[in-house]
């Protein structure tokens, strides 16, 4: 298990009803994240342009979410657990394990409510689509993030006994 997952785990656990447990999480922030943070490589124009595009890439995700009545926040956690979805605001992880605590509980769903989680490659890293009450928003993760566990672990809970 990575350790940023093991971090979110630990961190979570007063925010877990009795009995409750994290079954896989990730570290995610809203899509367009990086490209609204990204630094101008092809000159100070472009750098503007590409922040401007990611930045209304991020706020279309964040209010899609919140359309679903499920917030998101960034950076964040986000968890599955054997009864919810979960995001938590987490701080700013800076890597080998610095950062990245689980601040506090920002929303979470049941699972009956949350209608899938699906995972794609993206160039140096991978794309979350989830779909909470009819509504998908979009998240980015890191290469190493456990993402594929994420959806394995929603699909294994979410599944009739």
């Amino acid at each position: 298990m990575a350790r940023a997952e093991a971090k979110i785990k630990e961190g979570a656990a007063p925010y877990l009803d009795q009995g409750e447990e994290v079954l896989a999480a990730i570290v995610a922030r809203p899509r367009g994240w990086t490209q609204s943070s990204a630094s101008p490589g092809g000159g100070a124009a472009a750098g503007l342009i590409g922040g401007a595009i990611g930045g209304k890439k991020q706020q279309q995700n964040v209010a899609a979410a919140e359309d679903s009545g499920f917030e998101i926040t960034s950076p964040m956690a986000l968890a599955v657990t054997d009864r919810r979805l979960i995001c938590f605001q987490i701080s700013n992880p800076v890597g080998l394990g610095i950062g990245g605590d689980v601040k506090e509980l920002v929303s979470a769903a049941p699972l009956s409510e949350v209608d899938s989680i699906e995972v794609k490659r993206l160039a140096v890293g991978k794309t979350v689509t989830v779909t909470v009450r009819g509504t998908p928003f979009v998240l980015e993760v890191g290469a190493g993030a456990n993402a594929k566990g994420v959806v394995e672990e929603f699909e294994r809970a979410k599944a009739p006994a």
